[in-house]
């Protein structure tokens, strides 16, 4: 049996979901356009383990979206996913942001899934998962062209979604685009994928563990 606490702080979505064998029990977020995670995470988990009459003693782990997403986000969510994990001593487990979001899409018409996240300018995270939300392209930063994944929309229905969503679909004509807007990554999808990885032992080292912020390292011309 899994009780675990899953933290979303990736973007201006803060949060907290309690999940027993996977399924939701409690759930506390809130999407303002602002971050609020200094001044609501620790509320949320709070309340959220109010709610379901469950205490911070009962948690078999904790979990945690792992990034790409924003820097203060992400330090803000580990730090309190690892603060627990050792006060508690518990396993802490992480989920690549990407994924969890692409399985807010859950279309059988979807042949690809690309869920992207808004990082500067034309820019976005972006990964491509199958319509069984198996990865088929690792998440890379790239930047956005009218063009991009036409090689995936050639193929059938694709569905992006994500903030970055509002900046393909200005660029993008193709016919079988399909923009799914207003959705952030969300603790509920956390839960089934945390439970999973619990039943597979696929912790984390709370010690080393570091938020995936996917910068590109850019190399520059040597001077003479």
């Amino acid at each position: 049996m899994s009780t675990i606490l899953c933290l979303e702080t990736a973007t201006t979505n803060c949060s907290v979901a309690l999940s027993i064998n996977g399924e939701v029990v409690g759930i506390q977020e809130d999407y303002d356009i602002k971050y609020s995670h200094a001044e609501r995470l620790h509320s949320y988990i709070e309340e959220v383990l109010a709610a379901a009459k469950t205490k911070k003693s009962q948690l078999t782990a904790i979990a945690v979206s792992k990034g790409p997403g924003s820097y203060t986000g992400l330090r803000i969510g580990v730090s309190a996913a690892k603060g627990l994990c050792y006060a508690l001593d518990i396993p802490l487990l992480s989920i690549p942001t990407l994924d969890s979001l692409s399985h807010q899409v859950q279309e059988k018409e979807a042949r690809y899934i690309i869920p992207m996240l808004d990082a500067r300018r034309m820019e976005v995270y972006s990964a491509v998962y199958d319509g069984n939300h198996k990865e088929v392209r690792e998440t890379q930063a790239q930047i956005l062209e009218p063009n991009s994944f036409e090689k995936y929309l050639e193929l059938g229905k694709v569905y992006f979604i994500g903030n970055g969503v509002a900046k393909f679909r200005e660029i993008c004509e193709h016919s079988n685009a399909v923009f799914v807007a207003d959705k952030l990554p969300s603790s509920k999808e956390l839960c089934t994928l945390a439970h999973q990885k619990f039943e597979a032992s696929h912790l984390e080292d709370v010690a080393y563990f570091e938020p995936y912020y996917l910068k590109d390292f850019i190399a520059g011309v040597k001077k003479k």
